[in-house]
């Protein structure tokens, strides 16, 4: 295992379920810190569940996945805020850490007593973050969410990537919640930063419909200054520039160009493709001569990448300047070039010992690739992390008796 250690030395006390705030904890963990779970003594983090309710499948040796994900290189702890113990015992561990992570609703953290006051109370210096489906102001504060329904269906991603008269089109799973979990620990950073600078703690909030909106702001600014006259819309066969699209090659996969610039990477392209005839040709021989003639060079740009497959193209561009590439299937990133060279998705092991591959956090310090360790079995590190605390083993053996924790 190779963690980076930018953190080290910080400690974080996450009170959270799912993915969307867990996720965050993992990429923290990932930056050097000391992450302890906290998950309800009685089944744990309910996303451990999806595997036994048939939900989630289990892979090669029995690995969840789902819960590997959000959750690796933390320690877990098992405890039961329902009772005064609990309680208690959550507060006790906030005393010592730097970060309050959660994801629980408003109404849920004065219940049970954890709420950003009762945990100041005790670390006045403590950073408190939270993720929401909607904000921390409003009717929908206190109103749960998940990423597919505050993100993807709300915040208008969906709709945006659905072609017209269709039926609206599914995110993958967590694509919301792990963007806000790298979110969320940047807020987390920027905190740590403004204390150790003005020695103030504070308060971070983001919300799954907040990113939903910054992550649209081309398309939200645009429906602002163009309210009275919509953008015109193209389909591929009469797109503007006609070197920003996908084209279909001769083994039903697609080769992406992406050249804004067009005048600059037109040629190079003709001639790349093997048709320099159309450099010179009349009907393409400048930006606006091709706006007005692109439904045919399309057609022909369309022919000629029908030609030929994906490994070919991939040959035949290698040397072209402009952005390309082929589409892919995200089972092919494990063996993309560039994702191998950077490390980006590492062999982790989980604490069952099955191997498995875990797309880390892009973000890298020093050129350092991460490899974490899996997530922690449910409660796995409880005696461990209570006495770390402080916490008295008479006192640990009246918790567990008492139901309070695992």
């Amino acid at each position: 295992m190779t963690v980076n250690d930018v953190l080290q030395g910080v400690k974080v006390l996450e009170v959270a379920a799912w993915t969307f705030v867990p996720a965050a904890g993992a990429v923290l963990a990932e930056w050097g810190a000391e992450v302890i779970k906290v998950e309800p003594r009685e089944g744990g983090d309910p996303q451990r569940g999806l595997v036994t309710m048939g939900l989630v499948p289990a892979g090669e040796g029995g690995v969840n996945y789902m819960i590997e994900m959000p959750n690796r290189g933390k320690k877990s702890i098992g405890i039961d805020l329902n009772t005064a113990g609990g309680r208690e015992v959550v507060l006790e561990l906030a005393k010592s850490c730097d970060v309050f992570l959660t994801n629980y609703l408003p109404s849920r953290r004065v219940r049970f007593g954890i709420d950003v006051a009762d945990v100041r109370a005790v670390n006045p210096d403590i950073i408190y973050a939270r993720g929401s489906g909607y904000g921390p102001e409003g009717d929908d504060a206190d109103r749960p969410g998940y990423d597919a329904v505050s993100f993807w269906s709300r915040g208008g991603v969906s709709q945006a990537l659905t072609p017209k008269d269709s039926q609206p089109i599914m995110q993958t799973p967590a694509l919301g919640d792990l963007l806000g979990g790298m979110t969320i620990a940047g807020g987390v950073a920027a905190a740590l930063y403004k204390r150790k600078a003005t020695g103030k703690a504070s308060v971070v909030d983001v919300s799954l419909l907040g990113l939903a909106a910054y992550a649209m702001t081309p398309v939200v600014t645009a429906s602002y200054l163009y309210s009275e006259s919509p953008l015109p819309s193209f389909d591929h066969s009469d797109s503007p520039n006609p070197l920003v699209g996908n084209y279909r090659t001769k083994d039903n996969r697609y080769v992406m160009l992406m050249m804004l610039q067009a005048d600059k990477f037109y040629g190079e392209v003709m001639n790349l493709i093997g048709h320099p005839e159309l450099e010179t040709d009349t009907r393409f021989a400048d930006g606006h001569s091709r706006f007005l003639n692109r439904v045919e060079l399309i057609r022909i740009l369309d022919e000629v990448f029908a030609e030929h497959t994906a490994d070919e193209w991939r040959e035949a561009l290698a040397p072209l300047s402009g952005a390309w590439t082929v589409v892919q299937d995200p089972s092919e990133l494990r063996n993309d070039p560039a994702v191998i060279a950077n490390g980006y998705i590492p062999m982790v092991v989980a604490m069952n010992g099955a191997p498995y591959a875990l797309p880390t956090n892009p973000v890298q310090f020093d050129q350092q690739p991460v490899v974490p360790i899996g997530a922690p079995e449910h409660g796995q590190h409880t005696e461990e992390v209570l006495l770390d605390a402080g916490i008295p083993w008479e006192s640990i053996e009246r918790y567990k008796d008492d139901g309070a924790v695992l």
